[in-house]
């Protein structure tokens, strides 16, 4: 029962916080802090809804000057109400292009300043990544990526996709990965409290001096940190097994 209301009350927040939220971007759109003020919009109040509480430390993202790459393990859609809560400032985030086609959510995600991928079209996303590069270079703007490419559903961190670290490279600025508790396996929304779900995010991982022959040891460090990060976040949020008889 409590389930079924949550999610009813979660429809109307998500259709109202879209209404507020297009609002904003039709104001200024592609102003680059759009995407962290409506991030928030979505994510404070669906939090409250959803009956969950949150453990941050996110001492490392927010103490790293722009422009950066932020990386973050995707676990389901809920991660826009997860995440939303610690995007920093001048940050947009990559994504989809079909995004760009759902109802309301879509024109804001295109509105905010958010960066669409043709994924099926080499050439358009080559085209992109080099438009990213030169927006990292030459403006004061971080970008949120989700690394997997696709949601884990609690399975664990999946491999990583080369994209953001090129991307990185390229410009020559830090990875900063940002880690969150597989909440998925742990979380019980039929409860008053449903769970507590960990976010952490871990010191810059520096790209000075590298080229795209250092990749792949740069993604492996950053896979590794990762998944150790979030073995232990899992532990400190996943609730105490009940004593044996």
């Amino acid at each position: 029962m409590l389930i079924t209301l949550r999610m009813l009350l979660l429809c109307v927040h998500f259709v109202l916080a879209s209404l507020l939220g297009l609002l904003l971007c039709i104001c200024r759109p592609f102003n680059p802090d759009n995407t962290r003020l409506c991030a928030k919009l979505y994510a404070l109040p669906a939090l409250k809804i959803l009956g969950v509480r949150t453990v941050l430390d996110m001492q490392s993202l927010h103490g790293v000057p722009r422009p950066a790459v932020i990386v973050a393990n995707h676990l389901s859609n809920y991660d826009l109400f997860v995440f939303g809560q610690v995007v920093p400032p001048r940050t947009v985030s990559l994504g989809k292009k079909s995004l760009k086609w759902l109802p309301l959510f879509g024109q804001i995600y295109w509105l905010a300043g958010n960066v669409l991928l043709d994924r099926g079209n080499a050439a358009s996303a080559k085209r992109a990544m080099t438009t990213i590069t030169q927006t990292l270079q030459e403006r004061d703007m971080s970008i949120w990526v989700f690394a997997e490419g696709t949601r884990s559903h609690g399975r664990g961190l999946g491999p990583l996709k080369k994209g953001a670290f090129q991307m990185a490279i390229n410009a020559g600025v830090p990875v900063v990965p940002v880690c969150a508790s597989q909440y998925i396996r742990h979380w019980n929304l039929n409860r008053w409290h449903s769970g507590t779900i960990a976010l952490k995010a871990l010191p810059p991982l520096s790209t000075t001096g590298l080229t795209l022959d250092d990749m792949p040891e740069l993604m492996d460090r950053c896979h590794a940190q990762m998944k150790a990060c979030i073995d232990q976040l899992d532990q400190a949020a996943s609730p105490p097994q009940p004593a044996h008889a």
